[in-house]
């Protein structure tokens, strides 16, 4: 097992990382502050992973809060499921909210938990590789809301997080591949020796080999704890993480929650910031197609939408939690291994951009 440190004064909590962690309870009873524990799942992970979590926290009173699967799902009325539960159970104050899911339930237990009689004890137990390299991890919480997504919710750090590696043996292909995508966001951002061993080992990864993942995930994490104990609600630094976020946003906003995963939107959103940092003459090509050609090998889609407009993407856009007094700040590239974040680029790169023939692109590249 690893154990990585997210750095928060009094409310730092450790990350433990390795196979086999689903089954050992004093990973959790420290993090556990009553008798009540509330799983928070989904119709999916509920039949794989529910009744072993629950054995490993015999000893507490247990209710299981089973929501159905998927982006379009992360809502208002799911979420009030959640209360429903916990109001109807009784849980008091000292109750605790455990996270057993991929991102969408990481992000509304999250959320339930710093609502629920104004914030209870919250877990996180990550069961896709997208939640265990990101989401898990930083404290972000919330829902969707029709009009652009994660709009509504709050910072909340949970009192641990518990990444199970062997979870990712029953997650489906495509799930794997839109988790890689996070994996790959952190080479480009900040860490340019780790994107030469994902370009080494991306083939070990999609074949699900442990060793190779635990160094993913543990490398990724490391790189998210280091940020977020700078930058904890955003202000600064943590934006940077956002990479391809800002398009990707868009993309899964205008085709509809859960059309397209949200590694698969960011992975198309991460061609246009690199394509967008190419243009600006912040890097170089051949740098734009490395990424592009690694998003590939990780089976993710790098073209956006064909019938997204121009006018489609700026209308998305707009509504995004780095606007600022009007003004749409992007995370793009200075060079491989480092992001900035700027509002100051010519209108018509961004525009350029937002029209560039990427099918084309990708065929070039191919031939």
């Amino acid at each position: 097992m690893q154990t990585l440190k997210v750095e928060l004064g009094d409310r730092s909590y450790p990350i433990h990382i390795g196979e086999g962690l689903l089954d050992r309870p004093e990973l959790l009873a420290p993090h556990i502050v009553g008798r009540q524990v509330a799983i928070v799942s989904n119709a999916t992970v509920a039949p794989l992973y529910l009744e072993r979590l629950t054995r490993t926290l015999a000893g507490y009173n247990v209710l299981p809060v089973v929501l159905p699967d998927g982006e379009a799902f992360k809502n208002w009325e799911t979420l009030q499921t959640i209360f429903d539960a916990l109001l109807t159970a009784r849980h008091d104050r000292r109750t605790t909210v455990i996270a057993l899911g991929g991102g969408v339930i990481g992000d509304m237990a999250g959320f339930a938990a710093a609502c629920y009689q104004r914030g209870v004890n919250f877990i996180q137990i990550p069961t896709t590789l997208l939640s265990q390299v990101d989401s898990s991890v930083g404290g972000k919480t919330g829902i969707n809301h029709p009009l652009g997504k994660n709009m509504v919710g709050a910072f909340y750090q949970p009192g641990v997080v518990l990444i199970d590696t062997t979870t990712l043996n029953t997650l489906p292909e495509r799930e794997l591949s839109a988790g890689l995508a996070e994996v790959i966001k952190y080479g480009l951002i900040c860490d340019e020796p780790f994107l030469t061993w994902l370009e080494e080992n991306v083939d070990r990864l999609r074949g699900l080999d442990q060793a190779a993942l635990t160094i993913a995930i543990e490398r990724s994490c490391a790189a998210k704890a280091l940020v977020v104990g700078a930058d904890e609600r955003e202000s600064g630094v943590r934006a940077t993480l956002n990479l391809g976020h800002t398009f990707g946003h868009a993309i899964e906003t205008h085709m509809g929650y859960g059309v397209w995963l949200h590694g698969e939107a960011v992975a198309a959103g991460t061609v246009m910031a690199l394509e967008m940092s190419s243009r600006l003459g912040w890097i170089s090509t051949e740098e734009r197609d490395r990424g592009i050609r690694l998003f590939q090998r990780a089976g993710l889609p790098v073209v956006p939408p064909e019938d997204m407009t121009e006018d489609n993407f700026l209308e998305h856009m707009a509504i995004d939690k780095k606007v600022i007094d009007g003004r749409l700040r992007l995370v793009l590239l200075s060079r491989i291994g480092e992001a900035v974040i700027t509002d100051e680029y010519p209108k018509e790169v961004l525009q350029a951009t937002l029209v560039a023939d990427y099918r084309a692109l990708v065929d070039q590249l191919r031939g």
